[in-house]
């Protein structure tokens, strides 16, 4: 791989990037505020006097060329290249030395789950190798990447897991259903099976969310409501049904990241515990040998909670060693140009961590997940 000032001077080069805009692995234009490259670097991030190595563990990028696959199939306008995911270029690597980021783990948020088995194959098959090109094309030691799998056929992406890794992909992102199937059936078990087996990181994010979880006609008019409650809201059914139908308790060494600080469950999972002392009917055929709670530290979840109590809350419920950094870039949560916050000053900003909490969350507990260097 090539070193960044490689990279940037070839960037230059090659007709202001427009080859990596029309051939590599953007959308159409990154979303990028116009002055990004006036905005400085972020400082570098030391924790008691050490130097510490930052990861973004929640970041997407999307594969134009997809298009050309999927023209004439069921599939042709659901994939895409939407302007919200660019490549991985200069614009990127701008915005993350400006919020201190010094690796992002990059996925592609799933669209493909309708479809058939030779078509899932042969996209799975295309967007995996066109994310290892993606890698050898960047910068040395900035990007990794979560392949992707067919979850819709659970043999099929067992195995496509198995691929993924051995070509140097980190483990796979997922849905957090199959066009409303929970991923909890256990037709499903054969992949979790594979995921724990393989040790595989899995990154859970929501997609078609306002469907998924039937708020569709709550969810109207202003507000962005389909995204802002859909989104958490799909990610606390996916974690509360992994919970009760047993599939943490079957796979406890699953390693699995879940978006967004875990949807709104670490809010109020006591609620959990509750409803079925409450009432033990509801939860007698789950057969769980500890309170639903406690399955909760069995994952990860990203420090998306966007204020310093609720990145506190959020600590106290799953505990700092299962929270990475994430910003969910290009999308542009945590604002743009002059106003932009950076998610290790969330950290920072954060009271009451100790110093080897602080080095955790910045990138020490994602490096040992990822299974990447944990110094530069």
């Amino acid at each position: 791989m090539r070193n960044r000032r490689e990279f940037l001077k070839g960037l230059a080069g090659a007709s202001a990037g427009s080859f990596l805009l029309r051939r590599g692995l953007s959308g159409e234009l990154p979303a990028m505020p116009q002055d990004a490259a006036a905005l400085p670097k972020h400082k570098p991030v030391v924790v008691a006097g050490k130097k510490v190595k930052t990861v973004d563990v929640h970041c997407h990028v999307n594969i134009p060329e997809v298009s050309d696959l999927l023209r004439g199939t069921a599939l042709e306008k659901r994939g895409g290249t939407g302007t919200n995911n660019p490549a991985i270029d200069a614009a990127r690597l701008q915005v993350m030395d400006q919020q201190g980021v010094e690796v992002q783990a990059v996925s592609i948020n799933p669209f493909w789950y309708s479809a058939d088995r030779d078509l899932a194959g042969r996209l799975i098959d295309f967007q995996n190798q066109k994310l290892l090109e993606m890698l050898q094309r960047s910068p040395a030691g900035r990007f990794v990447a979560f392949g992707t799998v067919a979850l819709q056929f659970p043999d099929l992406a067992a195995k496509q897991l198995e691929e993924a890794m051995k070509m140097g992909l980190k483990g796979a992102a997922i849905g957090g259903h199959v066009e409303g199937e929970e991923l909890s059936l256990p037709k499903y078990d054969v992949f979790w099976a594979k995921a724990q087996e393989l040790q595989a990181p899995i990154f859970m994010h929501p997609q078609d969310s306002a469907q998924g979880t039937g708020i569709a006609k709550r969810v109207t008019g202003f507000g962005g409501l389909d995204n802002v409650i859909g989104n958490p809201l799909e990610t606390t059914i996916f974690i509360s049904h992994m919970i009760f139908e047993g599939v943490l308790e079957r796979f406890p060494g699953l390693k699995m990241c879940c978006a967004h600080g875990g949807g709104y469950l670490p809010s109020y999972p006591d609620r959990m515990d509750h409803g079925c002392a409450d009432s033990p009917a509801r939860c007698n055929g789950s057969q769980l040998k500890k309170a639903p709670t406690e399955y909760l530290k069995q994952l990860y979840v990203d420090s998306l909670v966007f204020t310093p109590e609720a990145l506190r809350h959020l600590s106290a419920v799953m505990g700092p060693s299962h929270i990475m950094l994430g910003t969910d870039y290009p999308f542009r949560w945590l604002g743009t140009g002059p106003n932009a916050r950076s998610p290790v000053d969330h950290v920072f900003n954060t009271p009451g961590f100790t110093d080897a909490q602080k080095v955790a969350i910045l990138g020490g507990t994602a490096c040992k997940w990822l299974g990447i260097p944990a110094t530069s």
